[in-house]
């Protein structure tokens, strides 16, 4: 028996870009589609044409671009109350971008029919009909999105059944229920989606739920519970307020947990693409994001390290590699044997560990937390721990003394910094001067000026990020502040951390340890 398909319609370019934050170009939005057609949703929605310059030209490319994958839909509204289908002129733009569906909202809520529109309820319902009717003719596909559906529903159930009708009857391919506000709960939604079921058994029912009481992707799930077969949401769960349904949710629940065809093997994807849009939309990514996030399945306790370590399945509720992301052990004062085993055999240096040096990396583990240390996301900077206290560490260069200074005697628009560094490289003393946009930048710069003679490898490895976190605020500017960095090698990333009640040693900790590393890993 084949599974039932669910499907993905896509609304990160519009309900997505109205994410406060977000703003997408042309090139943005382009991008974003030939991710999605890759990743192989049903439906994308590109914009709203007419609405602004930079969807009128996203449209206009379009044209020439054939999608492998998926369907592209403009979206827009019911002609206006009072008027032609044929004189509107939002019914004209949505034609005018050629996108074989096109998706229209109307009012379900008579409130918004008499307070939105300032039109009467039986206005309303031609608006919609004739609206559907009048793209049908032009040979357009048309998707219904009921506005405030749920709403409407709760206050007068009979005219939101109306409203849909009314779209039923001009020839809707589908019909979503909207929870515009998001201010249902799932077994509302459940239960609502469950009698226009029954009230239409003839015509396909999507689910479009926003995230205002923080149960957006359940709602999504109980509508397809209750017999609903397309889904709307974002990528990330971008969009108004507080958001849309993830989708980076709504399809591994789906897809794994409930056995529906969504996907196919390209759920494996999942988290390459989450990513993409995220850097994308300029968004920091949310580790703490369910099934993509880095730290879904991030283990720190030593019970749960062990029990993953023997099998998955005791603190997993799925495989991290079905949707594209990894296991990870975290080290802390914590970590009890088990973690730190796991962490040895996925280590990327060749460090040769026995079952007698656990101890001691305990206890210097211990010991570098005691002073403001992290290891959680500084992989790199743990393994030279551990080659450190197993005496495997090997010391390319041992720094004699640096020299950081700025001025702003060419005003305060030209600070000029200098940092100058003397390194001892196998016998040779080596110093060097460099200056940078800043203390950090002008610091590495010297120290690769000093070493890239001896070892060329390092003008290979980036900085490509830097971060800085006050551990006790309280001690005011002599807080102990800790900065970790990511370094990047082509596709290879590692990070670093540094810790020092001044930020520029504890720059240079983190520095000297991502250049280690690399060196170390050549």
């Amino acid at each position: 028996m084949s599974k039932q398909h669910i499907e993905i319609y896509d609304t990160t370019l519009r309900d997505g870009g109205q994410s406060e934050g977000i703003n997408f170009s042309v090139s943005d939005k382009m991008k974003i589609v030939k991710a999605l057609d890759k990743f192989g949703v049903d439906y994308i929605e590109a914009g709203w044409p007419g609405a602004n310059p930079v969807d009128n030209e996203v449209f206009e490319k379009l044209k020439d671009i054939k999608l492998k994958n998926s369907k592209l839909c403009a979206f827009g509204c019911t002609r206006k109350a009072g008027g032609k289908v044929e004189d509107d002129a939002v019914l004209a733009n949505l034609l005018a971008a050629e996108t074989p569906i096109i998706t229209i909202f109307g009012k379900s809520w008579d409130f918004h029919v008499k307070h939105a529109l300032n039109t009467t309820d039986k206005e309303n319902l031609a608006m919609i009909e004739s609206s559907v009717a009048y793209l049908k003719s032009k040979g357009r596909i048309v998707f219904f999105d009921a506005e405030h559906f749920f709403d409407g529903y709760k206050n007068n159930p009979q005219y939101a059944i109306d409203s849909i009708k009314a779209a039923e009857r001009g020839g809707a391919e589908r019909i979503i229920l909207c929870d515009t506000n998001g201010g249902f709960t799932s077994n509302k939604i459940f239960d609502i989606t469950s009698i226009v079921k029954q009230e239409l058994p003839d015509v396909e029912i999507g689910i479009h739920t926003h995230n205002d009481s923080g149960v957006a992707v359940g709602g999504a799930i109980s509508a397809v519970a209750a017999g609903a077969t397309q889904v709307q949401g974002t990528i990330n769960g971008y969009g108004e307020r507080c958001g849309n349904s993830d989708l980076c949710s709504v399809i591994p629940i789906l897809q794994i947990k409930q056995d529906y065809d969504v996907i196919g093997k390209k759920i494996n994807k999942l988290v390459s693409l989450s990513k993409e849009v995220a850097e994308i939309a300029n968004i920091i990514f949310n580790d703490r994001s369910p099934f993509v996030g880095r730290s879904a399945f991030a283990h720190k306790a030593g019970i749960h390290a062990s029990g993953v370590s023997k099998h998955s399945e005791t603190y997993e509720h799925i495989s991290p590699e079905s949707v594209g992301n990894e296991r990870r052990i975290l080290v802390s004062d914590q970590a009890g044997a088990a973690s730190l085993k796991e962490k040895f055999d996925n280590m990327s240096l060749k460090i040769k560990v026995e079952d007698k040096d656990i101890k001691k990396v305990i206890k210097r583990l211990k010991e570098m937390e005691a002073l403001g240390y992290a290891y959680e996301n500084a992989d790199a900077s743990f393994e030279l721990l551990v080659a450190d206290v197993l005496k495997q560490k090997k010391a390319f260069f041992n720094l004699l003394g640096f020299r950081v200074i700025g001025d702003t005697f060419g005003g305060m628009d030209d600070i000029n910094t200098e940092a100058s560094i003397k390194i001892d490289v196998d016998g040779d003393i080596i110093h060097t001067v460099s200056e940078g946009e800043g203390p950090v930048e002008a610091l590495d710069a010297a120290l690769r000026k000093a070493i890239s003679k001896k070892y060329p490898a390092i003008n290979k490895f980036m900085l490509s990020d830097f971060k800085v976190r006050i551990v006790d605020s309280s001690s005011g500017t002599g807080a102990k502040t800790v900065v970790t960095i990511e370094f990047s090698k082509g596709s290879e990333n590692w990070n670093t951390v540094g810790v020092s009640k001044n930020i520029i040693e504890a720059s240079y900790i983190a520095l000297v340890d991502g250049i280690l590393y690399g060196l170390m890993k050549k």
